[in-house]
């Protein structure tokens, strides 16, 4: 059942990252355009970045926890 776990845990550490990866595209074109005077891109661009912090924050959270786990694991 353990395994299950883990498993289930390290799809969700991939799934986070992968919105990472789709978002920091995405916060690259609005940074882009807003370079190019696109006063809109620029909020957008704002907002995608406060998204991303979150999103990193909760990548932190999971890998973190993922160790402990496996750590947990080995010690036993």
């Amino acid at each position: 059942m353990l395994q299950k776990g883990k498993k289930q845990v390290d799809n969700s550490i991939l799934v986070i990252w992968e919105e990472i990866r789709t978002l920091v595209e995405g916060i690259d074109l609005d940074v882009r355009k807003n370079a190019s005077g696109n006063a809109s891109a620029g909020v957008r661009a704002r907002k995608g970045l406060r998204n991303l912090k979150s999103k990193a924050a909760a990548l932190t959270k999971v890998t973190v926890e993922t160790e402990k786990v496996r750590k947990a694991e080995k010690s036993e």
